[in-house]
């Protein structure tokens, strides 16, 4: 596993340690977790992006899903 350092401001870091003491759960899991969480969500708007700029990908409007979905 690799190990990462960066620097807060001490506003966030107030916010990370009182939700770490809250919950009992070190620092580093709420990095880990928001880390993933955002390259996850980085992942998906690049794929977004790529299939809005592809001009043989259909785009649905939201009564052409509710339609398709029988909703």
């Amino acid at each position: 596993m690799a190990v990462l350092t960066l620097r807060l401001d001490e506003q966030t870091d107030r916010k990370l340690r009182r939700l770490a003491k809250e919950s009992e759960r070190p620092k580093s899991y709420f990095i880990k977790k928001a880390l993933e969480l955002y390259l996850q969500e980085y992942e998906d708007y690049q794929i977004a992006l790529a299939r809005r700029a592809d001009r043989d990908d259909d785009i649905l409007t939201l009564a052409q899903v509710r339609k398709a979905l029988g909703i």
